[in-house]
């Protein structure tokens, strides 16, 4: 099997905590984004009680978006009961917003829980929600291991960002 190195990407970790705190202290990169309150520089799409939006800087696909917990959690059970409503009720709104701005033919949801399922931040659980279209592993990830996002993120985030803000996230059953 070939690995994939990216180490680029541990720049852009770093660089979003706060490297001079005791390691019980430092903070998430998605923690450090959120607290920033640079939404569109940071590519954060939308903001809600328990949970926001943020675009995958290293997307798999255009669009790939991740539905983070304000709080820092690292096992699932140890989300409170309104946290796991709310991503649950999320997941809705970020496939209506891509269904609507980037026609996926389907959506990958999913989670990486621990660095042995693959969590690149393993402190900090996160769901992540893949537009995928027919031919998306076409010949450039098998011949050229490349991958081509054929949009900037720039302008996938403001597609979704007002798409996103005009859409009501469904009423939580009472």
């Amino acid at each position: 099997m070939k690995q994939l190195w990216s180490p680029w990407r541990s720049v852009h970790i770093n660089n979003s905590v706060r490297t001079n705190d005791p390691p019980h202290a430092r903070l998430s990169v998605f923690s450090s984004l959120h607290r920033q309150h640079r939404d569109e520089d940071n590519l954060i799409v939308w903001r809600g009680d328990t949970v926001f939006v943020i675009m995958n800087l290293y997307p798999y696909n255009n669009g790939h978006l991740l539905i983070v917990p304000y709080r820092e959690v690292a096992d699932y059970e140890a989300l409170e009961p309104a946290e796991m409503i709310e991503m649950a009720r999320v997941v809705d709104l970020c496939i209506r917003a891509l269904k609507a701005c980037l026609k996926p033919d389907g959506i990958n949801i999913g989670m990486n829980l621990g660095k042995a399922a693959g969590a690149g931040i393993p402190e900090h659980l996160h769901m992540h929600v893949v537009p995928r279209w027919h031919g998306d592993t076409n010949f450039m990830p098998t011949l050229a291991e490349t991958k081509v996002v054929p949009e900037a993120l720039k302008d996938t985030f403001n597609k979704l960002r007002n798409t996103m803000e005009h859409m009501k996230i469904p009423a939580a059953p009472r």
